[in-house]
């Protein structure tokens, strides 16, 4: 969905899904009233954070050993975007990477962290306490 096509009124979710292999779950996120902007990089998700300020984010905590100072690309997101939003953030990561994304949260807020293989039902209920919580 480009932005061209988004109507006024409705939150927007971005859903950032740059390695993926889980379901689309865009109708789920339209369910509770988001328009879904997908993008797959993160250099694009920056500049829709900053022209769409969503209301929430879901992307994936993907460990990125090579990376010196970071542990995967979602550090560099939401560095770069601090300030520009308040948006709810929904991670999902692999059990292995655990101690890796242990150290991310002690860097960032996350409302909701979700393991693969992605369980529809905690999404669903993850989903369901952000929006009790902005309304």
């Amino acid at each position: 969905m480009s932005s061209i096509e988004l109507s006024a009124g409705k939150p927007i979710l971005l859903s950032i899904v740059e390695i993926g292999g889980y379901p689309d779950f865009k109708l789920l996120y339209e369910s509770f009233g988001y328009q879904v902007v997908k993008t797959e990089t993160v250099r694009k998700a920056v500049k829709l954070i900053r022209k769409h300020k969503p209301a929430v984010i879901v992307a994936e905590f993907n460990f990125q050993s090579d990376f010196r100072d970071r542990t995967s690309s979602l550090e560099t997101l939401l560095s770069s975007t601090q300030g520009v939003t308040d948006s709810c953030m929904i991670v999902f990561y692999e059990r292995e990477f655990e101690p890796q994304y242990q150290r991310f949260l002690q860097n960032f807020d996350v409302d909701a962290s979700l393991t693969f293989p992605v369980d529809e039902t905690k999404l669903r209920a993850a989903l369901q306490h952000i929006s009790q919580k902005a309304g």
